[in-house]
């Protein structure tokens, strides 16, 4: 039976078949959607990549003001160093976790793909339902809710978030929990560096603390405080909301909606080794973990990106 409801009811049996593994595109037996998964994902979106870009920025901007105004024209030698490569190796790990964030398929379900064709080779048996969404035309499996921005279902979607220009699902939420994590850490790291130099400067000759003149000095300095106050807040915010979210193993749109579970929802601990794979290791806050560059060349020479979903 179809149903052409954008809902789900509470008392669906889903079929074995509409399990998340069915709608990996790496199993799929539709030739166009296996090449899918070999193109790189990318939303176009206007105010998105906006925002993405803008993300970029404010991060360069933040280390100009650490490394040239701060960090360089002091007089201390090993402060220098050892927070000039704290502060860039933060902002590298931000920027990566940034990119597979914007850059990884979060869980789409294959556009399309409730045709009759594929109903039969379903072979559900009478009295199952299973779910078609009216707006991409794809089976929906359980916990999938449709994006409008991304034109797409996708699977256990939290939100999407124009900052990295992508929903945040199953498949891209770790990395949008280590680029929040990141970002607080470096807004923490730069508040605390114009603190320092606020006092030496302060204490000492303006003219010395800094190679800008002092007004422009205090000008880079005061907006970048404005920037790593507003920047820790949100991400520090947004870090603790996806840790509750994946210990409760429940998404944000499910908490909005005040959606009772009709899955076994998995321990705490369960559900943070679901998301950042395997058991604790360093290689949970890696952004890098699992990334491949052949794989990407490959990609680029199958079939190019996927620049539109």
């Amino acid at each position: 039976t179809m149903q052409s409801s954008g809902h789900r009811f509470r008392d669906v049996e889903h079929h074995p078949l509409l399990d998340n593994d069915t709608f990996d595109s790496s199993s799929s037996s539709s030739p166009s959607e296996a090449d899918m998964a070999e193109r790189v994902w990318f939303i176009r979106d206007g105010c998105g990549m906006v925002c993405a870009i803008m993300t970029w920025l404010l991060v360069v901007y933040a280390d100009f003001v650490v490394t040239f105004v701060m960090l360089l024209p002091s007089k201390d030698f090993w402060y220098s160093v050892i927070n000039g490569v704290l502060f860039n190796c933060l902002a590298v790990l931000a920027l990566s976790s940034h990119l597979r964030t914007m850059l990884t398929d979060p869980g789409a379900v294959p556009k399309g793909n409730a045709t009759k064709e594929y109903m039969d080779n379903l072979q559900l048996k009478p009295g199952e339902v299973i779910y078609k969404c009216p707006k991409c035309c794809s089976i929906k499996p359980e916990r999938a809710h449709h994006c409008s921005i991304c034109k797409r279902c996708i699977r256990k979607m939290d939100h999407h978030c124009p900052w990295v220009n992508n929903c945040v699902g199953e498949k891209n939420q770790r990395f949008f929990v280590l680029f929040t994590m990141y970002i607080a850490l470096i807004s923490a790291h730069a508040l605390v560096l114009c603190g320092f130099q606020f006092f030496s400067c302060v204490r000492g000759q303006w003219t010395e603390c800094s190679d800008f003149s002092p007004p422009v000095t205090v000008i880079l300095m005061i907006f970048l405080c404005l920037e790593g106050f507003l920047f820790l807040t949100f991400t520090a915010v947004m870090f603790g909301t996806q840790i509750h979210s994946i210990c409760n193993d429940e998404t944000e749109i499910e908490r909005l909606k005040s959606e009772k579970p009709t899955w076994e929802r998995r321990l705490r601990w369960e559900g943070m080794k679901s998301v950042f794979g395997g058991q604790p290791s360093l290689l949970w806050i890696n952004p890098f973990a699992g990334f491949r560059i052949r794989r990407l060349l490959l990609r680029g020479k199958k079939g190019g990106p996927e620049f539109s979903v």
